[in-house]
């Protein structure tokens, strides 16, 4: 069987204890063989056969390979997945990632219906490098390009770890010439190599916590994080329901006339761009020094079209 038809067998084992846990043996082979058809409308070879043994074994594969762990209960009768907080949002976007997968590769003659941005690689073949020298504490050389410069420079650093955002992947990473810990879009980075060479990860450095009041990939060192109150228009507050700003987000008013809501940040140039894009449908309540940047960018705008 093909390597892909093996990736599709673990996916499927593990989707179905994702929205069954303590599925039977006869549960995961009833689905998989239900949805052999549907995987073979794209790859007619496609061979996803199954029995107790290939369940043992794949799931030693499965732990290995996108560790997730898959235990069988006795009590429940069932086997189902264990993992912490991290493991399982791991878990969902590899999910996320097989099923895009498949969708597109199943409509890849369905132009019509299919709407795919184009837009170049963000520098994701380096993930895996990337994340290879961030766990074994390597440092890495590579060739930066700033948007803002003509010319690309050469950097050694120590690959602390590794961030996204809005479907970008970042570095963060200790520039060894200026001894400071920066961010690197992965998108601009070229002629990676990791090197041979260790570093000593700083003890007081936690890269979650650098981040906790960040939104976006700036962590600013001298300031404090605020707590920022933000009003939007009923129809535009679902959609901040359905996907939250930030973590610390806690709904304040919901009625029919705002949405209000509260946050904990950093006031950086990431966060303000992101509420100038809501344009009317958003009003700032607090603080105060963030009202008048808001109001401020509005009025360069609107001096634009004078």
């Amino acid at each position: 069987m093909s390597k892909r038809g093996y990736i599709s067998r673990y996916m499927l084992i593990v989707k179905k204890l994702k929205a069954k846990p303590y599925s039977s043996y006869e549960e995961l082979q009833s689905y998989i063989e239900s949805q052999v058809d549907y995987l073979q409308m794209r790859d007619e070879t496609l061979n996803v056969g199954f029995s107790l043994r290939t369940l043992q074994r794949d799931i030693k594969e499965i732990r290995e390979t996108f560790g997730v762990d898959i235990e069988y209960s006795k009590s429940n009768k069932g086997y189902f997945i264990s993992q912490g907080e991290m493991e399982n949002m791991n878990f969902q976007r590899m999910i996320e990632s097989f099923d895009m997968f498949n969708s597109l590769n199943l409509a890849r003659d369905l132009n019509p219906f299919i709407l795919l941005e184009k837009r170049k690689p963000q520098g994701t073949e380096n993930l895996y490098g990337l994340l290879h020298a961030v766990k074994n504490r390597l440092k890495v050389t590579f060739t930066y390009q700033k948007f803002w410069e003509d010319e690309a420079s050469y950097r050694i650093t120590d690959p602390y770890a590794l961030k996204e955002f809005r479907n970008r992947w970042y570095l963060i990473s200790k520039d060894n010439k200026e001894g400071k810990v920066k961010t690197f879009s992965l998108d601009r980075l070229t002629n990676l190599e990791i090197t041979n060479k260790t570093f000593t990860l700083p003890k007081d450095y936690n890269a979650e916590e650098s981040f906790r009041y960040s939104f976006g990939i700036i962590s600013p060192d001298d300031q404090e994080p605020q707590e920022v109150v933000l009003s939007f228009d009923p129809v535009q507050g679902k959609y901040i329901k359905s996907l939250p700003l930030h973590e610390s987000q806690e709904v304040l008013v919901d009625n029919e006339d705002e949405l209000q809501i509260r946050l904990k940040l950093w006031i950086t140039q990431d966060l303000v761009m992101e509420l100038l894009s809501y344009g009317a449908e958003m009003k700032v309540l607090k603080p105060k020094s963030l009202i008048k940047e808001i109001k401020d960018a509005h009025q360069r705008a609107f001096n634009l079209y004078k």
